[in-house]
């Protein structure tokens, strides 16, 4: 093993609030009233699109989607790290990975006007962050888990990939990659023992285990 990538929402970060937030905003804007953030965390993996649905049940070939999409974002972008935190174990985690020599990144489906920001906020220092336009494909295809992996200089069989989300599973995988599911993260898809995935944790401390 010779380097470590992460997902981001629902894996290192409890982004939820903030996202939930912003979804909230635009439901208020309507005369709706603001979901519960138990109601939207499954959903906080999915990005915009499952977000819209669930708060306003449209879909991104609905009129009206475009123009939702970008107000949205314009409200998230304002309330980036509100309510964001670490989840508990996640900064002992890489503080541990560091004193060990181990480098990690970051593999996010989050655009990188957000990403990058919001690493920094959380006071993160991963050798690369890769968000969903830094390459041609988000995951699950494997492309920006292979292009993290050779910022990192790291052969991808010889990397572990952790993530809370089925498409984090599909991409490590079929990068060639170790991978293991957050099961405290969000989940969207269910049950995580069908994926396929290596290992499952349900604290990040427990990641310590695969790391040499």
């Amino acid at each position: 093993m010779t380097a470590v990538l992460f997902d981001l929402d629902g894996t290192l970060a409890d982004t939820a609030p903030d996202l939930g937030f912003a979804l909230n905003v635009l439901r208020t804007r309507r005369g709706l009233e603001a979901l519960s953030i138990d109601a939207i965390r499954p959903q906080a993996s999915n990005g915009v699109r499952g977000l819209l649905r669930l708060g306003f049940c449209i879909e991104p070939e609905d009129p009206g989607f475009a123009a939702m999409r970008l107000e949205y974002l314009d409200v998230y972008g304002e309330n980036l790290c509100r309510k964001t935190r670490l989840f508990e174990g996640a900064k002992e985690l890489l503080d541990e990975m560091e004193k060990r020599g181990i480098p990690w990144g970051i593999v996010t489906n989050k655009p990188m006007r957000f990403a990058l920001p919001l690493v920094r906020s959380l006071g993160l220092h991963a050798g690369v962050v890769v968000g969903g336009d830094t390459c041609r494909n988000q995951k699950p295809h494997p492309e920006p888990l292979l292009f993290a992996a050779g910022k990192l200089e790291a052969v991808p069989s010889s990397c572990i990939y952790l993530g809370d989300d089925r498409r984090d599973t599909e991409a490590s995988l079929a990068a060639g990659m170790t991978s293991i599911v957050a099961n405290y993260g969000y989940l969207g898809a269910g049950n995580s023992e069908s994926w396929g995935a290596h290992g499952r944790i349900d604290h990040p401390l427990e990641f310590l285990e695969y790391l040499p």
